[in-house]
């Protein structure tokens, strides 16, 4: 906007000038002007310039950036039903699950379950799941609202396939989880095999990070991999259809 008003100022100080000086020949030698007609021939000039500088263009108006879809974040401790939490996390240690700790829950939130099941002599069946998600405002600067959503999303889908000690890694995208959705699956050896699901996906200006792990112990049967993987998608829909009912309305 400042380039362009100087350039406003620039012109019309130009176009300005021959007025002057048309002004003062005109006064000083008004007969030779009238005799010979080069006062007409200067007005003209005058016009003409005047007529261009008022239709210089005018300051181009700032662009209005988009409103943001959803104003807020439901609770991620709630964002999905207790029989799913059940079904993924039996005997979870904590059915509502822990809440991570945020400066603004408007714009960052993470619940997290963990829990042990135990079968005596067949062993134990860990799981540990975690929704977090991150809502994204229009900045003058850093660009829409859903702009800045999809470059989060691309940031997270980045950090799941660059996880550390990840073994038989494989990604794909996944339909129908929000407008983007990708999914990262692989394995991690610690004193087991834990087999660790992402899911990632945009919806709107909201991004949604979903992992999801289980291991086996004393002899337990190693979860199932895909398995482990569907429960995972379908978890990421409920959570996405929950994003949505939170703002209802608003």
């Amino acid at each position: 906007m400042h380039r362009s008003a100087s350039r406003l100022t620039r012109v019309l100080a130009c176009a300005a000038v021959p007025v002057i000086l048309v002004a003062t020949g005109c006064s000083s030698d008004s007969g030779k002007d009238s005799a010979t007609g080069s006062g007409s021939k200067d007005g003209a000039k005058a016009g003409s310039s005047s007529s261009a500088a008022s239709q210089s263009p005018s300051a181009a108006p700032s662009p209005t950036l988009e409103k943001p879809a959803f104003a807020k974040l439901p609770d991620p401790c709630k964002v999905l039903g207790a029989k799913t939490v059940e079904k993924l996390v039996p005997e979870a240690k904590d059915a509502d699950g822990t809440a991570a700790k945020s400066n603004d829950l408007s714009s960052r939130a993470t619940c997290s379950w963990n829990g042990l099941d135990e079968d005596g002599l067949k062993g134990s069946d860990y799981r540990w799941l975690a929704v977090s998600l991150a809502r994204y405002d229009s900045h003058d600067t850093l660009g829409s609202a859903s702009e800045r959503a999809g470059e989060q999303y691309t940031k997270q889908v980045e950090a799941a396939k660059t996880s550390e000690g990840a073994k038989g890694l494989k990604f794909a995208q996944a339909a129908g989880i929000g407008d983007q959705g990708t999914t990262v699956s692989y394995s991690v050896k610690k004193d087991v095999d834990f087999f660790n699901q992402t899911v990632v996906a945009r919806t709107e200006n909201v991004v949604l990070t979903l992992d999801y792990n289980g291991a086996a112990y004393e002899g337990a049967k190693a979860p199932d991999s895909a398995e482990l993987l569907q429960d995972a998608i379908a978890a990421a829909k409920e959570a996405v259809t929950a994003i949505a009912a939170a703002n209802k309305g608003a």
